[in-house]
Formats: C-alpha cells, structure tokens, sequence
C-alpha cells in the first residue's frame, strides 16, 4: 500500500536545533545528533513524502533559553510556511508561577501546547506534585494543550494527571515509549487503554524505531506496539509524528514513513487522512 500521492501530510513531531547559538546538554553524549539540523535538512529528509505542515516540538534546550528556542522557531516560521504550530517549553513544575513564562510565550502566535518532559524525572510521582499539575490545569486558559512525553513505566501516573485536568487536552509522545526492543507487553498495554478511555488525550504514533534495537529493527517487531495503540484510540485520536532528526539514530525519516504505511496496510483513505493530518490539526488547533 502507498499513501495517496494528493493526500497532504501534517508531520505533528518535528525538532530543528542549531548548536551553534543554543545550548543542548543531552546532545553532548550522542555525536551522531550534535550538529546543527534545521528546516532545509528537514526537507531534504522528508524529501518524497508529501509533507506540506509540521509542528515544531521543544527539543530539550537548556532551560534558560526556553524562550529564546520559542522566539527561535517562531522567526523562522514567520519566513516559512511549513511550520504549522509550536509546542514549546515552560516550568509547569512551578504551578501559577509558570503564569509570567506563559504570558511571555503568548505573544508568539504558533505556540499551540507545552512540552515539559517527564521521563527523565528520577521522582515517580514528579507529574502528580500539586504545583505540577496546577501547572497543567493552567494550560486550559490559554487554550494550549499538553505533550505528555514519558516511559511506558510512568503511564499510571500519567493517567492520573490526566484525569486531574479534564479541561486540557493531551497528546501522548511516542505511544508512551514501550520496550520493544525486549518485547515487553503488560503492563504497557493494559495502562494505554487505560490511558485512551479519557476522551481528552491523543495520541502520536511516533518515536517507535528508537525505542527498538537500533541496528536490526524491523516493521514486524514494531507492528503490535502501533496496532495496540491504533485499536486503544481508535483513527479519531491517532496522530503521525516523525521524530525528526531523532528517529535517524535507528532509521532515516522514508524508512520509518514506509514502515508506519505498512502497519496500517488495510485502512482507509478516510482512516488515514486523520492519522497523517485530521487529528494534527484537531488536537493543536492548526
């Protein structure tokens, strides 16, 4: 099966750094990654693939200059049409605190969510402090939604703050980032549904590669991981995300596309005209 070649694509989880004039701690350790990777590179990754939008998601900048990526990628979007909206970062962490940040990231246009990761937090129950999810909660009055970006370990706890904001919408990163790689199933699988029964979370299809052995992935082993996730939310809250330049540690950007094409081999065109753009657009108001 091949997408239909008139069928245009929103790419819901793009990266652009520049290491030249940002800082990026976690690239340090991972050369293959710590150069620059703007919008031309992009393009000529995505080459072949009919992408005409993408949202740029925060890529982990040293939290100083969390504004300055935001004013970053918004100068460029101001010159480029491709980028559709904006999730950026911002100390949710520091409850009606994060007001004066919010405000600041207001006056850019494209910000459509926040990202503030969790997986990375050694406190389990980070996501669930008062001040954490007040910050969340705060989200509603600015109209954004949430990334939740996690390990399948964290997923409970996910929930449950999920459940404490019924006003924000989520979108769940990387279907929650299961160990394919051991081909680990439960508890991962039981708590996505959990996760898919409040109506108020999406979810991306995104990020899956990486989470497999790097050198000797196959479409095969990542298929039940997509499929669960499809079946859980259903194509009415499914979104594609690339994971651009990220996904390039496993697989170069066409090889990932083609596999995600032959996942869903057997779907609709209106199936997949939500999962590749409809649902982009819906849960970041593009």
């Amino acid at each position: 099966m091949a997408i239909i070649f008139y069928m245009r694509i929103i790419d819901a989880h793009v990266h652009l750094w520049d290491t030249r004039m940002l800082i990026y701690p976690w690239l340090k350790d991972i050369p293959l990654l710590n150069h620059p990777f703007l919008l031309d590179d992009y393009r000529q990754a995505a080459r072949g693939v009919p992408v005409d939008g993408i949202v740029f998601v925060q890529a982990e900048v040293e939290p100083t200059q969390a504004l300055e990526e935001a004013r970053w990628v918004s100068g460029i979007a101001g010159q480029e049409m491709l980028i559709r909206g904006i999730i950026p970062w911002a100390p949710l962490e520091k409850g009606a605190e994060a007001r004066p940040f919010l405000q600041e990231l207001l006056q850019l246009p494209l910000v459509k969510g926040i990202r503030r990761i969790i997986q990375f937090e050694p406190d389990p129950g980070f996501c669930l402090r008062p001040q954490f999810v007040q910050g969340v909660q705060l989200l509603a009055e600015f109209g954004w939604s949430f990334d939740i970006c996690i390990s399948h370990g964290q997923l409970e706890n996910a929930t449950t703050l999920v459940r404490k904001c019924p006003e924000v919408t989520f979108v769940l990163d990387h279907v929650a980032k299961p160990d394919i790689r051991r081909r680990l199933w439960e508890p991962w699988a039981a708590n996505l549904r959990k996760l898919a029964d409040l109506p108020n979370v999406f979810c991306k299809i995104s990020g899956m590669v990486t989470e497999d052995d790097h050198a000797a992935w196959q479409p095969e082993n990542l298929k039940p991981y997509a499929e669960h996730a499809i079946a859980c939310f259903g194509f009415d809250r499914v979104i594609f995300g690339g994971d651009w330049p990220v996904v390039t540690r496993a697989a170069d950007y066409t090889t990932w596309f083609r596999a995600l094409e032959s996942i869903i081999e057997g779907s609709s065109l209106e199936e997949q005209r939500k999962l590749y753009r409809d649902n982009a657009v819906r849960a970041y108001r593009l």
